[in-house]
């Protein structure tokens, strides 16, 4: 019965930070495989080659009413200066109190080279985000602090991203427009804040393995710095395995597959670090990747590019 009530107690409190001033760009483990989320300005670079995915997270497993996100996302190269980037989100949190948003955007990024083997793109992200929350089912409805709310808010942001064949790194602000939602006027319910990133990442080659150290810091006004630590292992162009640290909250274990040259398969499992690990069995991430040639177009790579 008191673990019960202490679980009750914790989705309570995220569903408040949600609606206040929390963080409200959701975290992806296995964020390397659109990394367009964190960043308009990326780019594959593989032209005449697109790509479509997938990634779904059922977050803090045990948790009634903890987060569910499911991102559908494709890469669209139009040339080799120009690229296209479609992300649709869906994000869920809460059970007889339900709060849920619906986020599509579109991203351009525009390459220039710098020398031969460099580049840096610019890229700029349009999109609307749709926030609904429904409390019809609860016991507190009625009370104007959760009444029942839909609203739309257009986004725009931007980002830099240089890149070589071995590594990257970008700025961004994927959100640069903040919006406030009030209840009965009485109040801000909700505030999206903006989100700034730093990305990197470096590609060693060692025999049959390529090895990718990466990083993420993010920071959000009014909340502490935070950053993701990676290391991803690829053995033979086909297995890959990896290790991530997200800064005081959680450690991660990774791995993926190419079913096929075009085909990659990946699972993450995150166990928290932080307070929650006491009303948490951690949280279950998969991956879909898919990379094909519409219009035999595309160069004809030896190896996929590790970032």
């Amino acid at each position: 019965m008191k673990k019960n009530m202490k679980i009750n107690l914790v989705v309570i409190v995220l569903l408040i930070g949600f609606l206040a001033k929390a963080q409200q760009k959701s975290n992806y483990t296995q964020y390397m495989y659109n990394m367009s989320v964190v960043n308009p300005a990326y780019m594959i670079n593989e032209p005449g080659l697109y790509q479509i995915g997938s990634l779904y997270r059922s977050q803090w497993i045990g948790v009634t009413g903890a987060p569910i996100t499911a991102n559908i996302f494709a890469h669209i190269p139009i040339n080799n200066q120009i690229e296209f980037s479609v992300n649709y989100v869906n994000d869920k949190i809460g059970s007889d109190i339900n709060i849920a948003k619906n986020i599509f955007n579109i991203d351009a990024a525009y390459k220039i080279k710098l020398n031969q083997d460099t580049n840096l793109a610019f890229g700029l992200k349009i999109g609307v985000d749709n926030l609904t929350i429904n409390a019809s089912n609860s016991n507190i409805s009625g009370d104007p602090l959760f009444e029942d709310i839909n609203k739309n808010y257009f986004t725009a942001g931007a980002g830099v991203y240089l890149f070589k064949e071995n590594y990257y790194a970008g700025l961004s602000v994927p959100n640069l427009l903040p919006s406030k939602i009030a209840a009965n006027n009485n109040g801000s319910l909700y505030k999206a804040k903006q989100h700034y990133y730093l990305i990197a990442g470096y590609v060693f080659d060692v025999n049959s393995f390529k090895i990718k150290p990466s990083i993420v810091v993010k920071e959000v006004a009014g909340t502490p710095l935070s950053f993701d630590g990676s290391l991803n292992l690829l053995y033979n162009n086909r297995f890959e395995l990896g290790a991530a640290y997200r800064y005081n909250e959680s450690v991660s274990g990774l791995i993926a597959i190419y079913l096929t040259p075009s085909l990659r398969l990946g699972y993450a499992y995150d166990y928290n670090t932080n307070a929650l690990k006491d009303y948490n069995s951690g949280s279950h991430e998969f991956m879909l990747l898919y990379k094909f040639d519409l219009l035999s177009l595309g160069k004809k790579y030896s190896s996929p590019r590790f970032y």
